[in-house]
């Protein structure tokens, strides 16, 4: 139950927002906060947005983040498994390092810094046909900052950092603004407030202060994007051409985000089960169309392993991975090759 001091501390936290933006953003900004709700924008909002020349790779715009973060004392950390098997199947988002300290009232978080996050997700925004909108993927990754703060000062210093970050992107700062309500939020054991920031039209992420509800001083910063949203309001090339390059013609959408999800999954050894996280690789796999996959899998398969890879290792080569989606889809029900090192084996 919500006490009277932990509910009066969460509404200070709240209030005292706009002061602390204001603190480590400086005049270049202008504020708007009437106690429920803040927005910040560039004066010199409005000025067309011209995306640079050249498109970089991924590796390069994950390496510019990587670069970005650690000059604003937020080093690469290891991803987090896959497998989470804690209060959800796979990891769905960085923020789940931070659950020692906002959830089991230790000190300590499972990870620390900068995460390219590699996560799976089925919330997307749908149309009435039930596709994915532009802009969404069934596994993405969440690009986040997270960290214990232990005052307003260090939040609003991460903010005014990722604003760098993103200008070393391309982003310039009179196309962004942050939006977002003052009054807190609860999710169990855990308060916090979210402040989204866009580029233009679009939402890029977010960033969340959070807290235990019983203990508001201890306190955490997630802030977190999506690696290919970036780089979508980056280069503002079509959807499906960005995240799909050549292949983007060659099947259905919804079959080409399958696959690359089957991909991750199988990558990291949640081979399809009737259960658990292998019942979501059964899942991802159905989805996709059979006539799609009769002349294999192989090309596709092996570009994504080559983009997963650039975050964590996977355990299992291209050639197997394909092999596996290629029987699950047309019903053979064959398993995962021992060759390959992976029957039964968790991330």
């Amino acid at each position: 139950m919500l006490t009277r001091a932990s509910r009066t501390a969460g509404d200070d936290l709240a209030q005292r927002i706009p002061g602390a933006l204001r603190a480590a953003l400086g005049p270049r900004w202008e504020f708007t906060a009437d106690g429920r709700h803040i927005e910040v924008r560039h004066p010199n909002r409005g000025t067309p947005y011209r995306p640079p020349r050249r498109t970089p790779s991924w590796r390069e715009l994950l390496d510019s983040l990587e670069v970005g973060f650690a000059r604003c004392g937020a080093a690469r950390d290891a991803c987090l498994p896959l497998r989470w098997g804690r209060e959800t199947e796979l990891a769905i988002s960085a923020v789940q390092a931070l659950d020692p300290l906002l959830k089991d009232g230790q000190l300590r978080t499972y990870r620390d810094g900068f995460l390219p996050q590699p996560v799976v997700r089925f919330t997307g925004r749908r149309d009435a046909a039930g596709h994915l909108e532009d802009g969404f993927l069934t596994s993405f990754v969440n690009v986040s900052r997270v960290q214990r703060v232990s005052s307003l000062d260090e939040y609003g210093t991460i903010l005014d950092g990722w604003l760098t970050v993103l200008s070393r992107l391309g982003f310039h700062a009179r196309h962004l603004s942050i939006v977002g309500k003052l009054s807190p939020w609860r999710r169990r054991q855990v308060e916090g407030i979210t402040l989204r920031f866009r580029h233009l039209d679009h939402t890029l992420g977010d960033i969340v202060l959070l807290w235990n509800t019983e203990h508001p001083e201890r306190m955490a910063v997630d802030l977190g994007s999506g690696l290919e949203r970036l780089a979508w309001a980056r280069t503002q090339e079509r959807w499906h051409q960005l995240i799909y390059g050549g292949f983007a013609g060659a099947a259905p959408p919804t079959t080409l985000d399958a696959i690359r999800t089957a991909t991750l999954l199988l990558g990291h050894g949640i081979t399809p089960a009737a259960r658990g996280a292998g019942g979501i690789t059964r899942r991802v796999i159905g989805a996709i169309d059979r006539d799609a996959v009769r002349l294999g899998v192989g090309a596709v398969v092996r570009d994504m392993c080559g983009y997963w890879s650039l975050f964590s290792t996977l355990r299992a080569p291209w050639s197997a991975i394909a092999c596996a989606i290629e029987e699950e889809a047309t019903c053979e029900g064959a398993s995962f090759p021992d060759k390959a090192g992976m029957r039964g084996r968790a991330v």
